[in-house]
């Protein structure tokens, strides 16, 4: 009997054991489930999982069902969540250096997205450890283009539009435009186009697909204006706290999914287009005069954000047009 109990007691140790050495992480992120930067999130939780025999379980909270989109930062900042995605722009007005890859026509192509993102990401991962923020990847939207109710041929017509917009730089854009920028989620933008709380958007293909913009707006320009970059980070003090086969399995699959996650957000780019095509909008570059007008606000808007950003900012200009 009492060779039993022992029995009992050494298999209930290794039972309490084996879930005490589970680590269970929340992961909230910002946009629909379908959402490639999603599929991309969910697939590095699943090989963190396989990698590290389940001894590491991410759970992706999509859609900003656990933190809205804007909470998101804080929420892993302050321990609520372990790790989370962002759209690192977004927090351009807490440091102009997270908005380098949204200064418009700066990084108009893939090739430059990523030599962007070579140089800048130095000073990025300096000012998140400072936060107790690690970064782990990133992954670019397609490029970004003009949504409208109306046709545009100038920079003229976009006067008085209900721009909306998601960070500092979209806002800055609207106001050198003459329109009106109204702050908007990704998850409450097809609500706030059907209200017409907003008329106008700037945003990548992708969002447009997401938010069915054809039953709002008729027209897409493809102006080509930036790759705004959404980052993957993790708690320092989370990932402190694996043990180091974990910590490489997190670092491996994170370099998976960034490698990945280029590849599909060009991929998809020209089947966004189709798609926007295929549901009646008319998808068109835009005017030369459009392309001269925007053009002129790329060049004032760049100056701009040099000086914000300071020696940092331009080091990473001049980096950028080596």
């Amino acid at each position: 009997m009492n060779r039993m109990t022992g029995l009992f007691a050494a298999l209930g140790l290794a039972l309490a054991t084996g879930a005490l050495a589970q680590t269970k992480w929340d992961m909230p992120t910002p946009y629909a489930a379908t959402n490639f930067h999603t599929e991309n999130v969910v697939q590095f939780a699943a090989d963190i999982d396989k990698a590290t025999a389940g001894k590491l379980k991410i759970t992706v909270h999509a859609n900003g069902s656990l933190f809205k989109a804007n909470e998101i930062k804080r929420a892993v900042q302050g321990g609520q969540a372990q790790i989370g995605e962002i759209l690192i722009s977004g927090y351009a007005n807490e440091d102009p250096v997270f908005g380098a890859d949204s200064v418009p026509f700066l990084a108009t192509s893939y090739a430059d997205a990523a030599k962007l993102w070579k140089v800048s990401k130095k000073a990025l991962d300096e000012r998140l450890a400072r936060q107790g923020l690690k970064v782990l990847y990133s992954v670019p939207w397609p490029p970004q283009g003009i949504y409208a109710n109306r046709p545009i041929a100038t920079i003229a017509d976009m006067k008085g539009l209900k721009m909306r917009t998601y960070n500092p730089a979209t806002s800055r854009i609207a106001e050198l435009a003459g329109a009106q920028p109204v702050t908007i989620q990704a998850a409450e933008l097809a609500q706030a186009m059907a209200t017409g709380a907003v008329n106008a958007n700037i945003t990548s293909g992708a969002t447009g697909y997401d938010t069915k913009a054809w039953e709002q707006v008729k027209y897409f320009y493809d102006t080509q204006a930036w790759l705004p970059k959404n980052i993957v980070f993790v708690s320092q003090k989370a990932f402190d706290a694996l043990d180091k086969a974990s910590q490489n399995a997190v670092l491996k699959a994170a370099t998976e999914a960034e490698a990945r996650g280029w590849k599909v957000s060009e991929e998809k780019t020209a089947f966004y287009l189709g798609e926007l095509k295929k549901n009646g909008m008319t998808v068109a570059p835009p005017s030369p005069a459009l392309k001269a007008g925007l053009k002129k606000i790329g060049d004032t808007m760049t100056a701009e954000w040099v000086k914000s950003a300071g020696a940092d900012g331009q080091a990473i200009v001049e980096a950028f047009r080596k």
